[in-house]
C-alpha cells in the first residue's frame, strides 16, 4: 500500500524522535561506565599522578580492595530494594572479621572460623530482620543502633587490640596473592555477584523483593508475604556482610578493631551510584560493582595526585549526596513513565 503524504509527514518526526530517546537510554545505562573511563584517563595523564596511578602495583591494589566494599554494597541493596536501609553492614563486616580471627587464634580450623564469621553476620541480620519485619520498628533507627552497638561489643571483647596471631597462612595468601594475574578476592566477588544477580533478576524471590519496595500494599494484595520478604532481605544482608568480613580478615591478615564506617560510606555511595547505571532507577548488582570501581579509582587518583587528607572524605560525602539525588530522581521518573 502506498503511503499518503500526510502519513509520511506524521511518521518522519516519530522516527526522528525515536533515535535521540534510544541514545539517551544508552547514555543513562552506561554513563557511569563512561565516567569511570574519564576519571581513569584524567589521573593517567595528570603529571602529579600519572606514573604511580597507572603502575601495575596501583591497579592490583585497587582490584584487591574492591571485593570487600563490593560485597558490603551488594549486602546493602537487599533491604534497600525492599525500601529499607541497613546501616549496620559495615560494622557487621568488621565484627565478622574479628570473629574469624578470634576463632583461628584459639586454634580452630580455618573452615570453622569462616563458618563462624558468616554465621555471626547472619545473626546480626536475623536480629535486624526480627526487629524490622516482625515488630515493625523503623529500619533506619534499628540499623544505626546496631551499627553503634556492634563496635562497642568488639571493643569490649578485644580490649581494643587487633587479633593478628594464629591466622591461617592460606587465608592470608587468599588476601594477598593472585590467580591468573588477578587478586583472588576478585574471583570470589564474581561468584557472589553472579549469584546475587541471578537471585534478584531471575527468580520469584527477586521479583517479590522489588515488588515490596515499589508498593508494599499492592504487593500484599497480590499475595506476597511482605513481612517475610523483608525478613529475608535483612537476613541476606547480614550473611553477605559476614562473608565480606572473612575477606577483610584475609586482606588485613587478622581482625582489626574498627567501627566499619570507612567501609559503609563508600559502599553506600556505590549503591546509589549503581542505581543510576545499567538499570537506572533500580538497585542492581552490576551497577553496584561499577559504582565501587568509580569510587576506588577516584579516591586512589586523588591520593596519588597529592590531594590533602581531607579531600577523599569530601569526595565520598559529595558523591554520596549526588548519587542519592540522581538515583531518587531516576526512580521517581521510572515510576511515572
Amino acid at each position: 500500500m502506498t503511503l499518503s503524504p500526510s502519513t509520511k509527514t506524521v511518521a518522519e518526526p516519530e522516527a526522528t524522535i525515536a533515535a535521540p530517546r534510544h541514545l539517551g537510554d544508552i547514555g543513562e545505562r552506561f554513563g557511569l561506565v563512561a565516567l569511570v573511563v574519564v576519571v581513569w584517563l584524567l589521573f593517567a595523564v595528570l603529571p602529579e599522578s600519572s606514573a604511580a596511578f597507572t603502575s601495575a602495583a596501583n591497579v592490583q591494589a585497587i582490584l584487591a580492595n574492591t571485593p570487600v566494599v563490593s560485597i558490603i554494597a551488594i549486602a546493602a541493596i537487599f533491604p534497600l530494594i525492599c525500601g529499607h536501609f541497613d546501616f549496620s553492614v559495615g560494622a557487621t563486616a568488621v565484627a565478622s572479621s574479628v570473629v574469624c580471627a578470634a576463632v583461628q587464634s584459639q586454634g580452630a580450623p580455618l573452615v570453622l572460623a569462616i563458618v563462624a564469621a558468616v554465621v555471626a553476620g547472619g545473626l546480626v541480620g536475623l536480629v535486624n530482620a526480627v526487629l524490622v519485619a516482625r515488630f515493625h520498628l523503623n529500619a533506619f533507627v534499628v540499623t544505626i543502633g546496631m551499627a553503634t552497638l556492634i563496635p562497642g561489643l568488639v571493643q569490649w571483647y578485644t580490649g581494643g587490640v587487633d587479633i593478628t596471631s594464629g591466622i591461617d597462612q592460606s587465608l592470608r595468601d587468599f588476601g594477598s596473592l593472585q590467580w591468573l594475574g588477578v587478586p583472588r578476592g576478585i574471583w570470589l566477588l564474581v561468584v557472589v555477584a553472579g549469584v546475587c544477580w541471578f537471585v534478584l533478576s531471575q527468580t520469584p524471590l527477586g521479583r517479590r523483593l522489588y515488588a515490596v519496595g515499589i508498593n508494599p500494599s499492592a504487593a500484599r494484595l497480590v499475595g506476597i508475604r511482605v513481612d517475610r520478604t523483608v525478613f529475608i532481605s535483612f537476613l541476606a544482608s547480614g550473611t553477605l556482610a559476614g562473608l565480606a568480613g572473612v575477606i577483610l580478615t584475609a586482606r588485613n591478615g587478622g581482625g582489626l578493631v574498627g567501627s566499619g564506617t570507612d567501609l559503609l560510606f563508600p559502599a553506600l555511595t556505590a549503591v546509589f551510584l549503581g542505581a543510576t547505571a545499567i538499570t537506572p532507577g533500580r538497585y542492581n548488582v552490576l551497577g553496584v560493582i561499577i559504582g565501587v570501581v568509580f569510587v576506588a579509582v577516584s579516591v586512589s587518583g586523588l591520593r596519588l595526585s597529592g590531594a590533602a587528607d581531607w579531600v577523599p572524605a569530601v569526595f565520598n560525602g559529595a558523591a554520596l549526596i549526588i548519587a542519592v539525588a540522581l538515583s531518587t530522581f531516576l526512580s521517581r521518573r521510572s515510576k511515572t513513565e
